[in-house]
């Protein structure tokens, strides 16, 4: 069984959802135009995936192979539509702007393989703390990329974050680059692309030069001394 610090080293860097695994492209790209957007959706999908790797997890023994799979998606979907309503009641116009991307949190690869590779395999504890972990990193990948799209589309950063925490974020707007016209293609599924690949490069190049600095620090093999054997008449 993994220790906790293996879970969130997993999580946050060497197994990252958005990163690594590349799975959950389709919200990633989708409602990453702003730092508020991403955040919601982030929020969004960290809650689900934490409830449903704990709720898996309780059940991993009672559910046959023959419905395991309808049932962790029953699950899924069923905290998924608590998430929707609570959103409706408390942030409805994010809930309006992020659309059909919050129902769509049911068919969420990374939640769903969360659930069958890891929270049915393990106690409650280290799947709640996966799926939290899991969900930090896949957020922290919507909230890097939402920053950087919103900075270079507009010139300003945390725009609107009244929408997800009511009137006294509405001056929490930052116009980093005053007098900017914008980059359109930033805020266009397109950027999402280009910032995403960057992220990923990003990521690779800090691997190797980790492993490089790894490598460089190992001792050097101790130098083995052979004994040579002679048989035989010298004549």
């Amino acid at each position: 069984m993994a220790s906790f610090r293996e879970i969130a080293v997993n999580g946050l860097w060497k197994n990252n959802p958005g990163l690594v695994q590349l799975l959950g492209l389709c919200p990633l790209l989708g409602v990453s135009n702003s730092v508020v957007n991403a955040l919601g959706m982030a929020i969004a999908t960290a809650v689900v995936l934490t409830c449903s790797n704990a709720a898996v997890a309780l059940i991993r023994r009672q559910v046959t192979d023959a419905v395991r799979l309808p049932a962790f998606v029953m699950i899924i979907a069923a905290l998924t539509t608590c998430i929707e309503l609570l959103m409706q009641a408390f942030t409805y116009e994010l809930y309006q702007i992020l659309g059909i991307f919050i129902p769509l949190i049911t068919t969420n690869c990374v939640i769903l393989g969360r659930a069958e590779a890891f929270a049915a395999k393990n106690g409650v504890a280290h799947a709640s703390f996966d799926g939290l972990m899991m969900g930090i990193g896949f957020g922290g990948v919507l909230l890097a990329i939402g920053a950087a799209r919103e900075l270079l589309g507009t010139g300003m950063l945390f725009a609107n974050m009244q929408l997800l925490f009511g009137p006294i974020a509405a001056d929490w707007k930052l116009t980093l680059l005053p007098g900017y016209q914008g980059f359109l293609l930033a805020i266009l599924p397109p950027g999402a692309f280009l910032v995403l690949g960057l992220l990923i490069a990003l990521k690779n190049r800090i691997d190797e030069r980790l492993a490089e600095r790894a490598k460089a620090e190992e001792p050097a093999a101790p130098a083995v001394s052979r004994r040579v054997r002679v048989t035989g008449v010298i004549e």
